[in-house]
Order: structure tokens, then C-alpha cells, then sequence
């Protein structure tokens, strides 16, 4: 059974090279789709395989890496980007991988990735994705920008992590306009109007977000991007001011699915941020009990349903003059992470722990 590493990539030099290293040795082919690039990513490719094939860049991603798959040979096509890496731990198990694979032959293999880290090194935002396709299954990427690859067959889910380590490449409002485009162009799916708002929300364009945000809202969409939309439209409305419309939208959210703990720290700051103590406290202290939805695809940080919230109920019982409550939740902080900065300032703050009882 073989693999295809099988990527797209334009100026990437000074990242190619670490995501190679790292995933070369684990494959059987690396298949190279460049699209456009000015410096030497070409060079650096041809130095790792000599499938390194040029792409006309169209403004559609799923469109490259289609044509990325098109020339893999293997028995499941495996995706990476440039600025992706694979930790050494992660490598020491693609053997077992391997043949969990062999052994089972899924149509798809899900795996968690990585995509932000905390100050320590320790991911802080992790979601799956589909990152190995059996070959033969005939799986077409869907997508201009935000590309997948809908799940169907045997779907199987493996503990192989890969990092996203990001570079200093800048896209500026590539994705923006590539939407922008997209839609004067043809009519937006539901998952196409909720990663278009987002791109509205990440340039500034507020009332525009909210428009199309509100439009996917009142659509049939996944259940999960709902959730997520109901919080990129009410930080839309809060970047505007409208800090009940953000609120309601928040409440909104529960009509979709439980309760999210990074749902519950936002409603918990609105009504922190009004010096409503206790009434924060309530939603923070709900988001300490929220369960975890990674698998399900929420894009929501592990923090919201620890240090986030009790770091503010830190601040929410000294506020209301409970000293002992403040200290009860700062113990906590200290336990989960002594070097966050915050966790620094309030040792400081506190002094002795005792003289808080």
C-alpha cells in the first residue's frame, strides 16, 4: 500500500522546507502542484521529487488541489500545506498509521490538526479534517476558498496530528476577494455564506457580514457552522455598537445545538463588561461544565472552557468583594497554567494566598 503526499503551494520558500522534512520520509510520492510562484519554491520542491507540475491560478483552491490529486498514484492521497509540519512523535507513529489503514481501507481517514498554539507550545485550537482519501473512492475537493472534501463511505478517525505553523507569507484580502468574485459570479451555498461572512468580519465590512451571516442564519445549514455564525455576527454587531443584537445572537445560538462554552465566555463578558459581576460569573462558571465539540468541527479554543473562564472569575468575585471565591478561582489558574501572564499578575496581586481567606 503506498501514499501520495500531494500539495499546492506558491511562494513558499521559506517554509517548504521544514513542511518536506518532516513528511518525506513518511511517504511513498510527493506530488507538487505550483501555482504562481516568484521566488524559489519550484527549486526547493524539485529537490524532494520531481513531480512538480505548474498550475495556471484560477482564484479557485479546490480546483488545485484536484489537479494536486489528479497525479497522485498511491493508494490514499494525503494532503498537507506548505507551512504545515509534521512533530517527530506524530512520525514515530505513521507505521501504525500505515497499517490501520492497510487493515481497514476507510474511503477517508479524519485526523486533528493543529492550527494555533498557546504560549507554551500546546495546541490551543484543534479541529478534524479529512486528511487521507482512498484513491480509488474518486474524491473531488468542493470550494473555491475554505476548500473539503464532504465526507462519505468508510469514514475512520486516528489520532495522527499534523501542526499548522503558519508563516510571515501575506495574503492580505485574498480570500475576500476570491468570495467576492464567487458571488457575483453564482449564488453562495450555506457553507460558502458562513466562511464569506467571517471574511467580511476579518476586513472590517460589518454591515456586510451581518447581511450575508443573517442570510446563511435563515438558511438550512450545518448545525455547527450555525453556532459559529451566531458568534462572527454578533461580534459584528458588537464591532457597531449594537450590544443587544450582539447578546440576543449569542441566545441565538442555542437554538442550534448545546450550549458552547466559547458562546458562554462571550455572553459572560458582555455582561462583565456592563459591571454586571454576578450575572458574568453565571455564564463563566457554565462554560467550566461545557463538553468539548472538537469532533464534531467547532473552531473553538480549549481555553473557553478553562483558563478563559477562570481567569475572569478571578476578576468577576474580587469585583464583588468576595476575596475568597477570587483566590478559590485563582488557585485554579495557578494549577492549570503558573506562567500565563495573567496567572503572573494576580500571584503578584493576591501576595500571600492565606491573607485571602
Amino acid at each position: 500500500m503506498k501514499i501520495s503526499l500531494c500539495m499546492i503551494v506558491k511562494d513558499e520558500e521559506e517554509v517548504l522546507a521544514r513542511c518536506l522534512d518532516s513528511a518525506a520520509p513518511l511517504v511513498d510520492e510527493i506530488v507538487i502542484a505550483d501555482t504562481g510562484s516568484s521566488d524559489k519554491t519550484p527549486e526547493i520542491a524539485r529537490t524532494y521529487t520531481e513531480k512538480v507540475y505548474h498550475f495556471p491560478w484560477c482564484d479557485d483552491f479546490a480546483a488545485a488541489r484536484n489537479f494536486a490529486f489528479s497525479k497522485g498514484e498511491g493508494d490514499y492521497l494525503f494532503w498537507l500545506d506548505a507551512d504545515d509540519f509534521i512533530p517527530k512523535a506524530e512520525a514515530e507513529r505513521f507505521p501504525a498509521l500505515r497499517e490501520k489503514l492497510g487493515a481497514e481501507l476507510p474511503d477517508m481517514m479524519m485526523c486533528p490538526y493543529d492550527v494555533a498554539f498557546d504560549r507554551a507550545g500546546v495546541p490551543a485550537l484543534t479541529f478534524y479534517r479529512e486528511r487521507f482519501l482512498r484513491r480509488e473512492a474518486g474524491f473531488l475537493w468542493q470550494g473555491r476558498v475554505h476548500e473539503c472534501i464532504a465526507p462519505r463511505g468508510k469514514v475512520l478517525r486516528y489520532g495522527f496530528r499534523v501542526a499548522h505553523l503558519g508563516s510571515n507569507k501575506i495574503r492580505g484580502a485574498r480570500n475576500l476577494h476570491i468570495f467576492q468574485k464567487w458571488a457575483r459570479e453564482e449564488p453562495l451555498g450555506e457553507r460558502e455564506k458562513f466562511y464569506y461572512g467571517r471574511e467580511l468580519y476579518y476586513n472590517g465590512l460589518y454591515l456586510e457580514g451581518i447581511a450575508v451571516l443573517e442570510e446563511m442564519l435563515g438558511g438550512n445549514g450545518w448545525y455547527v457552522n450555525r453556532i459559529e455564525a451566531c458568534k462572527t455576527l454578533a461580534a459584528c454587531y458588537e464591532a457597531r455598537g449594537e450590544r443587544e443584537k450582539a447578546l440576543c445572537t449569542l441566545f441565538r445560538s442555542f437554538c442550534y445545538g448545546e450550549p458552547r462554552a466559547s458562546v458562554l465566555c462571550m455572553i459572560g463578558k458582555h455582561f462583565q463588561n456592563e459591571k454586571r459581576w454576578r450575572e458574568a460569573a453565571i455564564w463563566y462558571e457554565g462554560a467550566l461544565v461545557c463538553r468539548d465539540h472538537a469532533e464534531e468541527g467547532d473552531l473553538e479554543e480549549p481555553a473557553c472552557r478553562s483558563l478563559t473562564p477562570l481567569l475572569e472569575l478571578v476578576c468577576c468575585f474580587y469585583a464583588l468583594g468576595d476575596k475568597e471565591r477570587a483566590a478559590f478561582f485563582h488557585k485554579k489558574t495557578e494549577a492549570l497554567a503558573p506562567e500565563h501572564p495573567s496567572v503572573v499578575y494576580n500571584r503578584r496581586f493576591f501576595g500571600d494566598l492565606k491573607d485571602c481567606r
